[in-house]
Formats: C-alpha cells, structure tokens, sequence
C-alpha cells in the first residue's frame, strides 16, 4: 500500500489526470443511468393504457407521427429512442413519416386520411407546417378538429416551455411532453394568420417577426466557425450593409375582444315538452323589444403609420392563461433610433 500512494505521489500529474477522467466518467455514466429511470417509468405508464380492453365497436387510435430531420439530424434518434416505446406500449397504432426538406409537412398533411390524431415531433418550424397544412385543406372545418400532438425536439421548440414544465433534462422533457399525448390533455392555442397579396395564407402558433433583428438571426449560422461569437458577428456585419436599417408599415388594430365562453357552440338538450309550451306563451305575450337595441355595435379600428427598425405580433401563446377571458395580440415596435452598438448588444442576447 505504501508502495501504491508512493507511486501517485511521483506521478502526481498522471493521477490528477485520471481523477479528472474518473470523476467525469462517473457523473457521464450516472447521468445515462437517471435517464433509463426515466424512460423505464414513462414506458411503465403508457403501458397501463395500452393495457386496457377496447370495446367491441371501438377501433384502435391511430396515431400519425411526423418526424423531421431536425436539431441538426439528431431528432429522429431522439424519437426512436425517448418518444417512440411510450406511443407503442400505449396501444397506438403509430405511422412514422419521415419528412427530409423543408415544406414536405405541408403537402404531407393535403393527403393524410384516417388518423385520429398527428403527432409532431420536431421544432417549431414542423409544427407551423403542418397547422398551415391542415388548415389549407379543403375540409379544414372537419379535419381541424383532430388534435395535434408536439414532441419538443427541434432546436426551436419555443412553444414546448408553454405546454410543459421547465426542465433541464432533455429526457425527461421528451417523455412528459409524450405522456401528455398519450393520456389525450389538450388545451386550445390561438393561430396567427398571414395573408400575402398571392400566395395562400400560412398560419404560425408563436408569431410573425418582420426587420433588422429577424434578417441578421437567419444569417447566425452562416458564422458557425465563429463559435459562441457567431451571432454577434451576424448583427455587426448586418450594420455595414445599410444603417439605420429602418422598415416602414401601416398597422390597422383593435382592442381586446371577450372570448365566448367554452361549450357556446354545443347544442343544449331540448327541453320538455311542459316547458316549450311555456317558453312559446311567454314570447308570445311579451313586449316586442328594440331591435336596433340588439344590434351589436361595430368594431373601433385604429390605424397606425410608422418607422421602425423590427416589428414583432406575437399571441397569447407565449404566456398563455386559461382563465383569461379576452382574446388578443401583443405587437412591439422597436424604435427606429437604435444605434449600431445597441443593435449588436441586443441582437446577441
């Protein structure tokens, strides 16, 4: 023994080097182990569903999955090795389709038929796809009502930390957001629309972004040699092409609008009979009222000319709140006196 801390204490340099080693390869291995914990428990849990009998007159859900080379080609390992054992174990009958370019979900989405619910799994750019695919259809009224499931796997699944809880395991991320479909939790989400003078209209779940900060973000990975000073880069040699940079546009707005209350366009049980009669008899012998009292009055729109250097409409999306009862938009308008370096300091952030 004395002979072993003798040979560490020579090789002083060596035994720093394999502690560092050992330490990072046992917090590397007991991360791996958490993580089959995790998936152990989430396959454990759909099980039970898949478990359950179908009644006779009932068919097996199926369930059309849409997974896209995204998060630079890692979302299709992500998917088959966190996502894809829950929906299979739950009873599903699961269609994968692979989508390799971008607007492949769109036309995807024109032919589906006989699903009863889609599944994205992959970023925010799928998931604009195929809500712009299914809302193009031609029986959009029907087919809109099929619920749509999102796997956070893209780079940009901004909508994911709306729908889920935070949380820094990529894993356990996944598999919550996989639960919640195979349980069936849905909550409603406002679309944005966006006309253009020939195009058909495509439709976005987060917002519409429209300037300098937008135009110099979708050059960041032109810079990926640059590392972590790639998007610092983008927004300086942005600021060498033209400056200021401004945008001029009209926005026509109004206010917030009260939402109907849920269960408004479900159809009431008829009454009685006793109390049809009734009803008829007291509109019967009522005062007629105003009509022009029961005119709803017209929407206010107010239009706004001005300059600015990034205008941004987001939805409710973002911070959504259930018991909020009013419908709306929020829209920023940068101004346009910013200076190149509050443009840079800005832009990297």
């Amino acid at each position: 023994m004395t002979v072993f801390f003798k040979t560490l204490r020579s090789h002083w340099k060596k035994t720093t080097a394999g502690i560092c080693l050992l330490t990072w390869g046992s917090h590397w291995l007991y991360g791996k182990h958490c993580d089959n914990l995790l998936r152990r428990a989430a396959c454990q849990e759909a099980q039970v569903f898949g478990n359950q009998l179908i009644p006779p007159n009932a068919q097996v859900k199926k369930a059309t999955v849409l997974n896209p080379a995204a998060c630079k080609g890692k979302a299709r390992t992500l998917f088959e090795k966190n996502a894809a054992p829950i929906l299979h174990l739950s009873g599903m009958d699961v269609t994968v389709v692979k989508t390799d370019y971008e607007g492949q979900a769109k036309k995807l989405l024109e032919l589906l038929e006989n699903t009863d619910v889609i599944i994205v799994a992959g970023g925010d750019g799928t998931l604009q796809e195929v809500i712009t695919g299914v809302l193009q259809r031609a029986d959009e009224a029907s087919f809109s009502k099929i619920p749509i499931g999102f796997i956070p796997l893209g780079q940009t699944s901004s909508l994911s930390h709306t729908l889920f809880a935070e949380s820094g395991n990529k894993v356990q991320h996944i598999t919550d957001a996989t639960l919640a479909i195979v349980k069936g939790e849905t909550i409603p989400l406002d679309v944005l629309q966006i006309k253009g003078e020939k195009e058909k209209p495509v439709f976005a779940v987060t917002g519409l972004r429209w300037g300098s900060f937008r135009d110099a973000g979708v050059k960041v990975s032109k810079y990926w040699y640059l590392g972590p000073l790639k998007t610092k880069a983008a927004h300086f040699f942005s600021t060498l092409k033209e400056w200021p940079q401004t945008h001029q546009a009209s926005i026509s707005y109004t206010g917030p609008t009260e939402r109907l209350p849920s269960g408004a366009e479900e159809t009431p049980p008829r009454p009685s009979l006793y109390r049809r009669i009734l009803r008829r008899l007291a509109s019967y012998w009522a005062q007629p009222q105003d009509a022009l009292s029961q005119e709803l009055s017209p929407e206010v729109w107010k239009e706004v000319q001005l300059s600015t250097i990034e205008l941004s409409i987001t939805t409710r999306n973002s911070q959504l709140d259930l018991t909020s009862k009013e419908d709306f938009m929020n829209i920023c308008i940068e101004p346009d006196t910013v200076s190149k370096g509050d443009f840079i300091t800005i832009g990297k952030r």
